[in-house]
């Protein structure tokens, strides 16, 4: 079952989706899988590394409005960048919404030790996965949630990925049989 959105939010949800393969878009069912977890976490602080248009983050957004929380967002390129804000602020989530733009990795390398999130999305450059990996694990919260997308789509790209979490004896992990694939990694 489908979650009751506003009128604007379902038709942006809707039209994003007809541009699914030109910006790499998650699947409907991934964007309601995230949602829910972040409304089960009652998910405070959340990054997502990979904005692209704002579909993902209107999904995960739209539960933060809930619980109260915020969404952080890092995409390399400007021009998605500039889409996705439109989308957050038509859908009226911009306001709990931080856009950061440039290489994830530079980005992440960037944070403030401080910086703390209890969920993670990460949908970017498949072969970099391991290493957001290991420059996110300082900035999680005990009990924390990451969510990778793609991971049966690109396995040759994300296997060293896999390989880390499956060596990291503070997470445990399990992937989803869902459209691209999906890591879901728990912080013990």
């Amino acid at each position: 079952m489908d979650i009751l959105f506003d009128k604007i939010t379902t038709e942006t949800l809707n039209s994003l989706e007809l541009t699914q393969k030109e910006f790499w878009n998650v699947s409907r069912t991934t964007g309601l899988l995230l949602n829910t977890f972040v409304k089960m976490k009652n998910s405070q602080s959340v990054l997502e590394i990979g904005t692209s248009n704002g579909y993902s983050g209107l999904w995960i957004s739209k539960a933060l409005k809930q619980t109260g929380g915020r969404l952080t967002t890092i995409e390399y390129f400007d021009k998605r960048q500039s889409i996705a804000m439109e989308n957050f602020k038509k859908c009226g989530v911009f306001d709990i919404v931080r856009t950061l733009q440039g290489s994830a990795i530079k980005v992440l390398a960037a944070l403030s030790p401080d910086e703390k999130f209890d969920f993670v999305f990460i949908d970017a450059n498949k072969s970099e996965y391991v290493q957001y990996f290991e420059l996110i694990k300082p900035h999680l919260t005990g009990n924390a949630l990451i969510a990778a997308d793609n991971i049966t789509t690109h396995p040759e790209k994300v296997q060293t990925f896999i390989d880390a979490v499956d060596a990291d004896d503070d997470f445990q992990y399990t992937i989803l049989d869902i459209p691209g694939g999906l890591l879901i990694a728990y912080k013990e």
